[in-house]
């Protein structure tokens, strides 16, 4: 395995961990796991629904672990879901999902917000520039890499 990571590499995978571990700690500080912060952001990020494939691809959870999500925050009276269309269904925020969601994910998001807000213009606008041509580079060589049926074949025994 090769160990020829630079350092700039290792500095960046270290922040994004950084960041992942203070995200958890968050959303373990409001009592909730992850996956229902990360579900309850993206509803909140559009308003008080959003389509459920969107909620798939935003947050990046596997499909049985936001099923399992939603399921328990329908149970609790949280969220409920309205069919888009046959494939599609809107997950949306009930009364008591509103006033949970806001106090979670709308606290998150309003402190993000105000990070944001405390850059300058030229920062914030770098910044959002430099994080997306990495994201378009980071699919375009993505889409480059060949499956590989021996790690397939390993993960599926």
């Amino acid at each position: 395995m090769p160990n020829n990571l630079s350092k700039d590499l290792k500095r960046y995978n270290y922040l994004v961990g950084e960041i992942d571990a203070t995200y958890h700690e968050i959303s373990t500080k409001l009592g909730l796991s992850d996956s229902v912060m990360r579900i309850l952001y993206s509803i909140c990020d559009n308003g008080t629904a959003r389509p459920l494939q969107e909620i798939c691809r935003l947050t990046g959870l596997s499909k049985q672990t936001i099923n399992s999500a939603l399921r328990k925050l329908e149970r609790e009276g949280i969220i409920y879901l309205e069919p888009l269309s046959p494939k599609n269904k809107n997950v949306c925020l009930t009364e008591s999902g509103k006033v949970m969601a806001n106090q979670s994910a709308g606290q998150l998001l309003a402190l993000e917000n105000d990070i944001f807000a405390s850059w300058p213009q030229e920062d914030m606008e770098k910044y959002i520039a430099l994080t997306e041509t990495y994201l378009l580079h980071l699919r375009a060589r993505a889409a480059q890499i060949p499956a590989n049926p021996a790690c397939n074949a390993l993960m599926s025994q």
